[in-house]
């Protein structure tokens, strides 16, 4: 059998970062408000976040259904669970295991840092928090960043997969670059806003889902006008 040929992607012009507002605007006006995250508490959202790694968000989501049918969604509940009681509530998210760990972790670091509460945990400031983040085992920079922007209304821009591609193929950044650069070229091109990180985000997240994918579709992209 002969093996299929890799996609090359066709060269487009440089998207210059002074257009990133724009791009914005564009996704908002074709697609509207996204409404993201779909927590309805900050706990959830943290939750979330932490079972999102790695697989779709439909699995996420039966596994956030076990745990409120469970009524064990809530930080006090949820350390009283054996580690092996919590991995068998959420094994619909996938890699139930490390993920259960992960959650003990940051309930750990929760209780022991704020006393189990997220309010006192999110006032403290955001860089300070977002470095003793990153100190929990199992929680990466993306991670940490959708805990602070969703769940803590802190302005941090969450890089994912689907920017770095997107973005790429516009040749704004190299793919490779680190994860801070890319989070750094965003934050220094718009409006250090809260609620346009959370929707631009969001809209990034249905481009790649739906257009911008391993073999693209870039004629029906909502980017395409930036090609």
């Amino acid at each position: 059998m002969t093996p299929s040929r890799p996609f090359i992607f066709p060269k487009s012009r440089r998207l210059h970062a002074n257009e990133l507002l724009n791009v914005y605007k564009t996704l908002r006006q074709l697609g509207g408000h996204r409404h993201w995250w779909p927590g309805h508490t900050p706990f959830e959202i943290i939750v979330g976040a932490i079972l999102t790694q790695n697989t779709a968000w439909t699995n996420v989501e039966k596994a956030i259904r076990s745990l409120k049918r469970a009524r064990k969604l809530n930080p006090g509940s949820m350390q009283a669970l054996a580690q092996n009681q919590l991995a068998k509530l959420i094994k619909p998210a996938g890699y139930f295991n490390v993920k259960a760990k992960r959650l003990k972790n940051f309930l750990r670091f929760l209780a022991g840092n704020y006393q189990g509460s997220l309010k006192r945990m999110f006032l403290e400031r955001g860089d300070a928090l977002r470095d003793r983040l990153l100190q929990v085992n199992g929680i990466g920079p993306e991670t940490a960043d959708s805990i602070l922007l969703y769940a803590g209304n802190k302005p941090f821009f969450v890089i994912d997969a689907y920017t770095k591609r997107i973005f790429a193929r516009h040749r704004l950044l190299d793919r490779l670059a680190s994860y801070e650069d890319w989070q750094r070229l965003f934050m220094s091109r718009l409006p250090r806003n809260i609620a346009l990180y959370n929707d631009f985000h969001a809209q990034i997240v249905e481009v790649g889902k739906n257009f911008c994918r391993s073999k693209p579709f870039c004629e029906k992209c909502p980017m395409r006008r930036y090609l």
